[in-house]
């Protein structure tokens, strides 16, 4: 059985790849890394770093060692921080938004359930925008947000809810007469943009800028909210594809919402900044997935 010292010497060393950086992380000397690596070694069997007066390199042995150790040691801290969750209890505030009127159901389920679970935990239900769904994640304005995937440098949980795609076109235009379309007919139209601080992602996904066989799609104006879009789509502006569900959520007598036949469906699940990953936020995203496997 290998020692925590031990562990998180020769992790810290595979990183570093210098003892002295490696001693000063850890707050040890530079010494006792080398006699640690060295007993290390000596109970393997075989060198796990080769190290010259200019430079120290992972063998072949120590790379699988760290890639082995890698999964173990994060499971060890994932059941400290829970064991350390429990221990506390789930209290406090926690935000949790939902960007898309759609999604709100599902998230009020996992609110509803997430409280008889922790009660001692206060849960506030906000309504984000487009324009700052992601400064209200990276400030902490909110914790835990209900959005579509791809959603950049944001962790993110499981899958809780899927659409087919649709796209949005003025009521008297050709397409809107068509029983479904493919993606091909973006190259033939102008096409919404979603607003400049959407993620790159986001809008490659939503609103790529060439069809699956390589034609460009000519840009439309952008607008600053999903329903500026829409109107910008119902003033002949250009056409967007949407989720299906905007037939139900974003009816308008100006607006035909025509279905894709050869597009993937849009996801949607939580993100949260990766740095706020607490135990409320933890337990919250497991009562989201068990709502949401259940229907």
């Amino acid at each position: 059985m290998l020692e925590r010292l031990e562990i998180e010497v020769f992790l810290a060393l595979t990183e570093e790849l210098h003892f002295g950086r490696t001693a000063e992380r850890l707050r040890l000397t530079t010494g006792r890394v080398s006699q640690v690596v060295k007993t290390l070694e000596r109970r393997i069997g075989g060198q796990l770093f080769e190290r010259t007066s200019r430079s120290v390199r992972v063998t072949a042995v120590g790379r699988q060692l760290a890639e082995d150790l890698a999964p173990v040691v994060a499971a060890l801290e994932e059941a400290l921080r829970r064991a350390v969750d429990a221990s506390r209890g789930v209290t406090g505030e926690l935000r949790v938004a939902f960007l898309g009127e759609w999604t709100a159901p599902v998230l009020l389920k996992a609110v509803a359930l997430f409280g008889e679970r922790h009660p001692e935990c206060r849960v506030d239900v906000r309504e984000v925008q487009l324009s700052n769904s992601r400064s209200s994640l990276e400030d902490g304005s909110i914790d835990v947000l209900v959005a579509s995937y791809p959603f950049d440098g944001m962790a993110l949980g499981p899958i809780l809810l899927t659409e087919r795609r649709a796209l949005a076109v003025p009521v008297g235009h050709p397409l809107a007469a068509e029983a479904s379309v493919s993606l091909e007919v973006l190259a033939d139209h102008p096409v919404v943009q979603y607003p400049a601080v959407t993620s790159i992602g986001f809008k490659r996904d939503r609103t790529p800028d060439r069809t699956p066989s390589g034609r460009p799609v000519p840009e439309g104006p952008s607008g600053g909210t999903f329903s500026e879009m829409l109107s910008l789509v119902a003033m002949g502006r250009g056409v967007l594809p949407v989720g299906e569900h905007c037939r139900q959520y974003y009816p308008r007598p100006d607006l035909a919402y025509v279905p894709i036949h050869d597009a993937p469906p849009i996801e949607r699940g939580l993100v949260w900044r990766p740095g706020n990953t607490t135990g409320r936020v933890r337990e919250f995203v497991r009562a989201a997935a068990e709502v949401a496997a259940a229907g």
